[in-house]
C-alpha cells in the first residue's frame, strides 16, 4: 500500500546517507522532498505541515549536523515522527474492559467493508480471546444485509441475532443487547447501516443506536483506497459520535497510504485494526512502529515471524528441517513450501516485511509473482507422478512434455522449475557439508559459489572454501 511513498522516501534518504556531513541547507532541501512525497501520497495538508515542522526542528540541531552519521540521524528522526503520527509505540487493543455483554458499534459508509469486518472481528475475538460473540445486523436499508451478516457469522463460528422483519435499527439494537444478557454472550457486535455519502439521516440513526447501547467501542471502518475521502469521512463521524478506534480495510490495495498517516491527527482516535482481502482471518492489529519501518524500507521482521507462526504447521516444519539436514529434500517438500508461502499472503507483502527489499520489489513488480510463479509451479509439480516428485532425476524429455501439457505450461517452464529446485538442493548440500562452524567462518558467499553467485572465491587466491 505504501510502495510509492516508501520508494520516494528511500531515494531521499539514500542520498543523505551517502554524504559524510550535512549542512542545514541540505537537510532543508531533503525536508522539501519529504513534504512533496507526503502530499503526493494523499496525506492531509495540516498533517504534512505538522510532520515537517517536527522533523525540521529536530534535524537541523547540532546533534544531527555534527553527528558521525548525520544521514542516519535524519532517518531516525523521520522514523520517530512517523511513529508518533501513526499513533505511538505499540498496538492499541480493543477495549473489552466492560460488563458483559460488551457492545461494539460498527459505523462507516456503505462499501467500506463494515459487515465483512464485523465478521472478522467476531472470528478474532472467538479464536484469540475465547469470547462468546453475537453478531447483530442493524442494517434495514440494504437488501439482504442481515442475511449477509448471518452467513458471515456461520463462517466465523459465532452466533448471529435472528432476523425479525419490521423492526427499526434501535429496536434491533435493544433486542441484541437483551439476547446477549439472557444467553450469556461476552460481546455483541452491532453492524449499522451505511450510506453512499454522509447525511443527516445516517448520523441521526447511528447517534440513536449509540445512545441506546452505550458501546465500549465505536469503531469507524474506512476504505484505505478512498484517500482523502476516507479522512473527510473520519472527521465527520468523529465530530458526530466520538469515534474510539479506526479499522482500515483494503490495506493490501495500491492506495497511496495518506489516509492511514492522517487518521490519528485528524480524529485523535487510534487505528486499531487493518483488513486486507475478503478472508475472515485477514485482520491484523495495527502497530505504528512496524508500519513506519515498512514505509522507510526497514522491514517488519516481527510481523513476518508472527504471520509465519500462525500459518506454518510446526510439525511439518520440523519434519522438513530433518529431511533437509539429511539432504533428502524432494519436490513434494518444495510443493509443501509453496503452499505454506501462499498461506502467509502475497509475496509482495512478505517482501515488504524484509529490510532493504524495496528496490527488489520495484524490480519484480511487473513479474506478477503471486499469480504467475507460485501457482504455476504448484500446478507443474501437481502434474507429476509421485515417483517423479520423489526422484526428479528421472524427468527426461518425454516426461517433461507430459507434465507441461498437464499443467498448461511449456517445457521451458518445467525446465526452469527443475533448475531452481536443483540449485536449492545444491545449496542445502553445501550447508550440510560445511556445518555450522564452516558456515559462520566462510559466510553466505561460500554457499553461493556453485550457484552462479559472486561469493564462491575466497581471498585473492580464488581458493574454494572446501
Amino acid at each position: 500500500m505504501f510502495d510509492s511513498l516508501s520508494s520516494r522516501l528511500t531515494s531521499v534518504f539514500d542520498r543523505l546517507r551517502g554524504r559524510g556531513a550535512l549542512s542545514e541547507t541540505e537537510v532543508l532541501e531533503a525536508m522539501r522532498e519529504v513534504r512533496l512525497a507526503l502530499l503526493e501520497a494523499d496525506v492531509a495538508l495540516p498533517v504534512v505541515k505538522d510532520f515537517i515542522t517536527k522533523v525540521r526542528d529536530r534535524a537541523v540541531g547540532a546533534e544531527v549536523l555534527r553527528s558521525v552519521t548525520p544521514g542516519q540521524q535524519v532517518v531516525k528522526i523521520v522514523n520517530d515522527v512517523l511513529i508518533e503520527s501513526l499513533g505511538g509505540e505499540g498496538a492499541v487493543p480493543l477495549n473489552l474492559n466492560a460488563v458483559a455483554p460488551i457492545p461494539i458499534l460498527m459505523v462507516g459508509l456503505q462499501g467500506s467493508g463494515k459487515t465483512t469486518t464485523a465478521g472478522k472481528i467476531g472470528l478474532m475475538l472467538r479464536t484469540k480471546e475465547k469470547r462468546r460473540i453475537l453478531l447483530a445486523s442493524l442494517d434495514t436499508q440494504r437488501p439482504a444485509a442481515q442475511l449477509q451478516l448471518a452467513q458471515l457469522a456461520e463462517r466465523a463460528g459465532v452466533n448471529s441475532l435472528p432476523i425479525v422483519q419490521g423492526q427499526t435499527p434501535v429496536e434491533i439494537a435493544h433486542r441484541a443487547m437483551e439476547t446477549g444478557r439472557r444467553e450469556g454472550f461476552d460481546v455483541v457486535i452491532l453492524d449499522t447501516a451505511g450510506r453512499l455519502s454522509i447525511d443527516e439521516a445516517l448520523m441521526a440513526e447511528v447517534k440513536a443506536i449509540r445512545d441506546a447501547t452505550n458501546p465500549a467501542e465505536t469503531l469507524l471502518v474506512v476504505d484505505a483506497m478512498t484517500g482523502q475521502d476516507a479522512v473527510n469521512t473520519a472527521r465527520a463521524f468523529n465530530d458526530a459520535l466520538g469515534v474510539t478506534g479506526i479499522v482500515m480495510t483494503r490495506m493490501d490495495g495500491d492506495a497511496r497510504g495518506g489516509a492511514a498517516l492522517s487518521m490519528r491527527a485528524i480524529t485523535g482516535a487510534p487505528i486499531k485494526l487493518t483488513g486486507s482481502g475478503e478472508k475472515l482471518d485477514a485482520l491484523e492489529a495495527f502497530h505504528p512502529e512496524r508500519v513506519a519501518g515498512r514505509i522507510l524500507g526497514m522491514g517488519d521482521i516481527v510481523s513476518l515471524v508472527e504471520r509465519a507462526s500462525e500459518t506454518i504447521d510446526r510439525d511439518d516444519a520440523e519434519k522438513l528441517a530433518a529431511k533437509m539436514a539429511k539432504g533428502k529434500f524432494d519436490l513434494e517438500d518444495y510443493a509443501s513450501q509453496l503452499r505454506q508461502i501462499t498461506k502467509m499472503g502475497s509475496l509482495s507483502g512478505i517482501m515488504g516485511m524484509l529490510p532493504g527489499m524495496g528496490k527488489m520489489k520495484e524490480q519484480l513488480a511487473g513479474a506478477n509473482l503471486d499469480t504467475k510463479i507460485l501457482k504455476h509451479q504448484a500446478a507443474i509439480i501437481g502434474s507429476m507422478t509421485a515417483k517423479e516428485r520423489r526422484d526428479p532425476d528421472i524427468i527426461k524429455a518425454s516426461r517433461k512434455k507430459r507434465i507441461a501439457a498437464g499443467s498448461g505450461s511449456t517445457v521451458q517452464e518445467v525446465n526452469q522449475l527443475l533448475k531452481q529446485f536443483e540449485q536449492m538442493t545444491t545449496m542445502m548440500k553445501r550447508m550440510n557439508k560445511m556445518g555450522q562452524k564452516g558456515l559462520m567462518r566462510n559466510g553466505l558467499g561460500a554457499l553461493m559459489g556453485g550457484m552462479g553467485g559472486k561469493g564462491g572465491q575466497q581471498g585473492g587466491g580464488g581458493r574454494r572454501p572446501y
